[in-house]
């Protein structure tokens, strides 16, 4: 029973877009072996299943580093490692091999789950593995045989397309195969990142073992691109899981793949948190900026009445109907975050008398408190002064003091054009404000 159906209506309407948007992509899943013993992966593995029932086309890629570990342990061997990777002994490589076989069996145990009265009754997913790697020898580093440490040569991209043709999911492990018929230890973030590359996927999906990314101010970081991660990769000490799986990141959205995200994997349902909803809950990093400031079209009308309608209703802004926005479109500058505009500013020139109308400035309330407004007046000013305005006006009923702290002076509507002037609806009370953009 849902406690509280009003919360679960309007998040699954909210969730419909992401659910129509993401349906026949492509998305790559890498995780790590401390993932897979966890006692909360096989609800993780239930989130998996789920976005395959919705369409998504999934590649796993899985990890075995804490199994390897332990065999090596159990048998009195070393566990060595230099600069974070592995140095694979034949005897490390036999352990490699067995802990490889053991997650992928328990991986693909999960996920051929179908117990009614469960989230995988009724899947019936089909899964598919085989050797997609072709690898190569890492070799001699600072002075250190890596042994059979190898790093990725080439993906079968065209292989596991034809799986996910047929409806399966793709399961890759941490293992690659030379031409030779050599076995070579991999990380699973670089078969992730070069799966990813090698099949146009449109997200990689990394499933770390840490809290995420922080920034000076330590709030989580939501938003990279590819300059700042690198920035972030240089001077930063970040845990080894990170940095390994941020690297993989950066590498797959420098060959194409448009987007990649850190997901820290002991938050419950971070899976689905981060795909359909609009902020998430993880780190996106884009070659594009998820969210942007640029001019409206046509397609965004929509979008901004539903923005301005509150607004409208509670006397803030002047009522505007959708013929009316959809002929002053073309003066409208919007944020658009992830496909949905949350902020939007009209400007209205008076060329003959080189002023401006600043009209419709709105944020929605969710990302009020961030500094968009001020961020949209500024785009808008510069707007305006490269149209050879020398002074912009507002009209307000409301937010008077708002636009008083970023240099708007009092004035009378006599100081307005004369076109605007017999436009002024006295009834409602507006305050005149007037900016100066050129001193």
């Amino acid at each position: 029973m849902v406690d509280h159906p009003e919360s679960f209506v309007r998040f699954f309407r909210e969730a419909s877009p992401y659910i129509h948007a993401h349906r026949g992509r492509t998305f790559v899943v890498v995780f790590g072996g401390e993932a897979v013993a966890d006692p909360a992966f096989p609800a993780q593995v239930h989130d998996l299943a789920l976005l395959a029932s919705l369409g998504v086309r999934l590649v796993l890629v899985h990890g075995s580093r804490p199994q390897v570990d332990d065999l090596l342990r159990a048998r009195g061997v070393a566990v060595r490692y230099h600069g974070g990777v592995r140095i694979t002994t034949p005897e490390a490589l036999a352990c490699v091999k067995e802990a490889a076989g053991r997650v992928r069996v328990e991986v693909e145990a999960l996920l051929s789950m179908g117990l009614a009265n469960s989230p995988m009754a009724g899947a019936r997913m089909r899964v598919q593995s085989g050797n997609f790697v072709t690898a190569r020898p890492l070799g001699v580093r600072d002075g250190t045989d890596f042994g059979h440490t190898g790093q990725v040569r080439r993906i079968d991209g065209a292989a596991i397309a034809r799986v996910l043709d047929g409806g399966a999911v793709a399961l890759l492990s941490h293992v690659g195969y030379s031409p030779t018929g050599e076995v070579f230890n991999l990380t699973a973030a670089e078969v992730a990142s070069a799966a990813a590359v090698a099949l146009g996927a449109d997200k990689l999906l990394c499933l770390v073992d840490a809290p995420g990314l922080s920034g000076d101010d330590g709030r989580p970081v939501r938003e990279l691109d590819l300059p700042e991660a690198e920035r972030l990769m240089a001077g930063a000490r970040l845990p080894e899981a990170l940095k390994a799986a941020l690297t993989g990141c950066v590498t797959a959205v420098v060959g194409g793949v448009r987007r990649a995200h850190l997901l820290d994997r002991t938050v419950d349902g971070v899976l689905l948190r981060e795909l359909f909803t609009r902020d998430g809950v993880g780190t996106l990093l884009t070659a594009d900026r998820f969210e942007s400031t640029r001019p409206a079209t046509i397609d965004d009308v929509g979008g901004i009445l539903a923005l301005i309608a509150p607004l409208e209703a509670a006397g803030v802004l002047v009522p505007r109907p959708r013929e009316r926005l959809e002929t002053e479109i073309g003066g409208f500058t919007v944020m658009d975050r992830d496909g949905a505009v949350i902020a939007c500013a009209a400007l209205h020139p008076f060329p003959e008398e080189q002023v401006a109308e600043l009209a419709c400035l709105a944020v929605h309330p969710d990302y009020a408190k961030a500094g968009r407004g001020e961020k949209l007046l500024s785009q808008v000013e510069r707007q305006a002064a490269g149209q050879g305005v020398r002074r912009l006006f507002v009209l307000t009923t409301q937010t008077a003091h708002w636009f008083q702290e970023r240099g708007f002076a009092p004035a009378q509507a006599s100081d307005l054009p004369v076109r605007r002037q017999v436009l002024v609806n006295y009834q409602r009370g507006a305050k005149v404000y007037i900016k100066d953009l050129v001193a």
